[in-house]
């Protein structure tokens, strides 16, 4: 086996260095206290019993990315301008701008599916307007709140717990096509690659291993069907496998970390900084990366990263609407310590 030039794990996320209880997301707290406030003083009557539920309901564990017939919360497409500004100001306090923009691309990808399964007998409906949000327990500085934004190939899960953002998962990002063949009206441009970085910097890593590195990456040639636990309220649990970072180069180290940065890239930066000191605090050596299926894009391909505090899976291997192979993609992250900020069982 060829000796690998190793270097200190820490390399991973050099660029951050707080402390987990540096990690302060009051700011980010705050604004989705006022923004989910701004929005249920804009509601009527009759649209609060759905808009609001306990903290401690158990619908709030309750998630998925498929097209369900029926969602907890209100649909944007119930809900009036004002509504839709105030729905989205509480996106925007908890997302980048870059991921906010993702957000609405993906939902804006439902045009391309629609139009793709015309005259399809069976297909489920498509609407970029089917997204419900929904509200649990009272907004503020004091005590347990939070509130879950989805719908298909979407799901944003937090929980606040006097002030601080306590849970940021499962967080679902989805991309049908992954890369848009066919212009159609309301959808982003042809060649728009939604999740780019997020499956190309995978690619990039894999192919940087040597020959003993990637038998030892490489699981199998086939990808499975889909992510685990998906819908389930706890994370999937098995132990990691594939290559520890620890074992990487420090150009693969490199690699390993910018793949990671286009997940973190998503959220607010006292969000992204809270996951990456949770990481830290952890052994970031002991993430390991692993790959099944095939090893070049346009066919089924799927991606593990797993460390002590997270799991981060990426596949792609449906067909889009036309046929074209491999060009749908499902990612999920999720906290292996505190998803939907309840303490791992």
């Amino acid at each position: 086996m060829k000796r690998l030039a190793l270097v200190p794990c820490v390399v991973l996320l050099l660029a951050l260095s707080v402390r987990a209880a540096e990690v302060d997301t009051s700011t980010v707290a705050t604004a989705m206290a006022a923004a989910a406030d701004n929005y249920l003083a804009s509601l009527k009557a009759d649209q609060l019993p759905k808009a609001a539920m306990d903290f401690h309901d158990p619908a709030r564990r309750d998630w998925h990315n498929i097209p369900k017939p029926e969602r907890k919360g209100i649909q944007f497409r119930d809900m009036n301008a004002e509504q839709r500004e105030r729905c989205h100001a509480l996106i925007k306090s908890a997302l980048s701008e870059s991921g906010y923009e993702k957000a609405v691309k993906i939902m804006s990808l439902e045009s391309n599916l629609r139009e793709g399964e015309k005259g399809q007998s069976g297909t489920p409906f498509r609407d970029p307007e089917r997204y419900f949000l929904t509200i649990f327990g009272k907004p503020g500085a004091a005590g347990d709140w939070g509130w879950s934004f989805e719908g298909h190939h979407f799901s944003l899960n937090f929980a606040i717990h006097d002030g601080q953002v306590v849970g940021d998962s499962p967080s679902f990002w989805g991309a049908n096509p992954a890369t848009v063949k066919i212009f159609i009206e309301g959808g982003p441009e042809v060649g728009a690659r939604t999740l780019a970085n997020e499956e190309q910097l995978a690619f990039d890593l894999l192919h940087s291993f040597d020959d003993a590195q990637r038998k030892l990456v490489v699981i199998a040639d086939k990808a499975p069907d889909d992510y685990r636990n998906a819908g389930n309220p706890e994370p999937p649990r098995e132990p990691p496998v594939g290559l520890a970072a620890g074992h990487m180069t420090k150009p693969q180290q490199d690699k390993f970390k910018a793949l990671l940065e286009s997940y973190l890239s998503h959220l607010a930066k006292p969000l992204a900084d809270r996951r990456v000191e949770e990481i830290k605090s952890s052994n970031p050596g002991a993430i390991h990366f692993a790959w099944w299926g095939s090893i070049e894009p346009g066919v089924g391909h799927y991606y593990r990263v797993q460390g002590p505090t997270f799991v981060l899976e990426l596949v792609n291997i449906q067909s889009d609407p036309a046929g074209n192979k491999a060009n749908h993609i499902h990612s999920v992250w999720r906290n292996l310590s505190d998803d939907f900020g309840v303490a791992a069982k």
